[in-house]
């Protein structure tokens, strides 16, 4: 296989938590159970501009383990680690559900619930995605949600919640 052909930028990173654990596992074995790889994604974000289609050259993935403690971040480009490092934070952070709607079906989400339209007013742009649990669903707040916040200048940012399980507008609020 040509490693130099494009990949799926989340494949990557789970492919590479599913080594790290199996070689961690087997460092420790007998003091954790394992699971899955995706059981300790919490969090991504795109690193660099987004374009119309909800695709970014570069995305962060952080991963948490209950077990150690520690959360670790990889920051993917093209499909390779861009950066990887330990992450010096203490938190009890939830992975997202399995089965979530990848960017491009969020953003088409967002577009029809406001984003367009904040666009077509204001000449605004869509600036970041953020996919996470419980942060900004009001309903249920263990709820794995897309937030995309669009921006404009000289005007308050648009924020829209996407859930990331059935890709409807949550909610959408200015800040």
């Amino acid at each position: 296989m040509d490693d130099r052909a494009p990949r799926s930028p989340l494949r990557l990173p789970l492919a590479v938590v599913c080594a790290a654990l199996c070689v961690a596992g087997a460092a420790h074995a007998g003091s954790a159970p394992p699971f899955a790889a995706r059981a300790g994604l919490v969090y991504v974000e795109n690193d660099e501009a987004l374009d119309g289609a909800g695709v970014s050259p570069r995305w962060s993935y952080l991963f948490y383990s209950a077990s150690e403690d520690r959360a670790r971040l990889w920051s993917v480009r093209g499909g390779r680690i861009a950066a990887a490092e330990n992450l010096d934070m203490r938190f009890d952070a939830p992975p997202v559900a399995s089965g979530w709607l990848d960017s491009g079906a969020a953003l088409a989400a967002a577009e029809r619930g406001g984003g367009a339209e904040f666009r077509k007013d204001h000449g605004g742009r869509l600036e970041t995605m953020l996919l996470m649990r419980g942060a900004f669903s009001e309903g249920d707040p263990d709820e794995t949600t897309w937030t995309l916040v669009y921006r404009a200048q000289g005007v308050p940012s648009l924020f829209v919640v996407v859930s990331a399980a059935d890709g409807k507008v949550q909610r959408t609020w200015r800040g």
